[in-house]
């Protein structure tokens, strides 16, 4: 591991929890950021105690988002919670929050109040729509931001009912522009010394995605709906069953079509008119995937999937989540990691996907016990033992 890390001594505040915010805290976190977890008192995130499953009295989807982050307890209900919060924002680079519109600037802890203390401070706030606009104060979930980005109507096989996407896309899409904002942001301060404010939501998130169906929308005025694995532009590029399950086939320009059909046995497919160029097999799709099918049927997967590598015909198996992490490409990229943790023991995580020459990001501590680093926090922002011991008495930490 290399002496020092990209983000390290970018000190980040991090009022955040569930998903979306913990997310683009832990990606910050794996870079080397010092991502302080201020968690509320009695039961902190309410990550902590979503499952099953639980492992060891731990909630492995709190476990999964959290690491390399110190966790704090501070209550925000009291007056001196509020003023503790602003004393580490005057001394953070970074304010992460996605509490419920409105919430932080009752209290004192919007974007505006924490400049005139602190002016060069990045605050990214990260919500169901956005600051602005005729939704900006409603409360935004996952499912709700895949409904209202179009991201449902796409998904799914033709006929089918409205269909998520398997993960929270919007939420992780989200934290990901919103790691991408502050550190654009960062960028600026550090040329010029001044703090902004990053804005992004799950809707936005949601609707970055839809490159393709957009952009057929405006240039048509048609609507775009779900087409199951297949491609929206080219075809063959989709999921075909074999005799024991499925494969993954992207044959999805001429030359790849073409080494297709020599490969399976179907060179006369080359010469069919319904299928001679990419607008020509879009526009034939079913017949194309009914003969396709028809061939891929007569042998199982792995038949199939060794022919096409020898072809040099782009496929893929259909993994499940097992598969995913016995794949020894997976294994190499070391996209699956281990480490101690103090109650749950032995534990997995995904591992890094970003990975940098020279400063590579790490996973180099488990998620936080709650309030596990309150005292330390506090001693490294200057709080003498009596006051520390103070706060704790009258309840404001943990």
């Amino acid at each position: 591991m290399p002496n020092t890390l990209p983000l390290e001594g970018v000190n980040v505040l991090d009022l955040t929890q569930i998903m979306a915010g913990p997310f683009c805290t832990m990606l910050l976190a794996d870079m080397g950021a010092d991502v302080v977890k201020v968690e509320k008192p009695g039961g902190g995130d309410d990550t902590r105690r979503m499952g099953p499953p639980f492992i060891n009295g731990e909630s492995a989807a709190f476990l999964g988002i959290n690491r390399n982050k110190r966790s704090v307890v501070v209550d925000l209900k009291a007056e001196e919670g509020v003023e503790l919060v602003k004393r580490m924002a005057s001394k953070s680079d970074v304010f992460v929050q996605n509490f419920r519109p409105g919430s932080l600037e009752r209290m004192g802890l919007g974007y505006e109040q924490l400049r005139e203390i602190n002016p060069a401070l990045v605050y990214c706030t990260i919500s169901g729509f956005g600051t602005t606009g005729p939704y900006a104060r409603r409360a935004g979930f996952d499912l709700v931001a895949q409904g209202m980005s179009g991201l449902m109507s796409i998904n799914g096989h033709p006929g089918g009912p409205p269909t998520k996407v398997g993960v929270p896309i919007t939420d992780l899409n989200a934290g990901i522009f919103a790691a991408y904002g502050i550190l654009t942001a960062y960028i600026h301060r550090l040329k010029t010394g001044e703090g902004q404010h990053v804005d992004t939501s799950l809707m936005e998130s949601g609707i970055a995605c839809t490159f393709w169906e957009s952009a057929m929308y405006f240039a048509t005025g048609n609507i775009p709906g779900p087409m199951g694995s297949a491609h929206r532009l080219t075809a063959p590029y989709q999921a075909f069953q074999t005799s024991d399950g499925y494969v993954n086939i992207g044959a999805a320009n001429q030359s790849n079509w073409e080494r297709l059909c020599r490969a399976i046995g179907r060179e006369k497919l080359v010469e069919d008119t319904r299928f001679l160029q990419p607008s020509d097999r879009m526009d034939n799709i079913d017949d194309l995937t009914a003969t396709l099918d028809e061939t891929f049927a007569s042998e199982n997967s792995q038949h199939w999937l060794d022919t096409l590598a020898e072809a040099g015909v782009p496929a893929g198996p259909i993994y499940n989540m097992a598969d995913v992490y016995a794949d020894p490409q997976v294994q190499a990229r070391e996209m699956m990691v281990e480490m101690d943790h103090p109650t749950a023991g032995r534990i997995k995580n995904i591992g890094v996907p970003v990975k940098l020459s020279e400063t590579p990001g790490s996973v180099r501590s488990p998620s936080p016990l709650l309030g596990q680093h309150t005292d330390d926090v506090l001693s490294d922002m200057g709080c003498l033992e009596d006051e520390i011991a103070a706060l704790r008495a009258a309840g404001v930490i943990q």
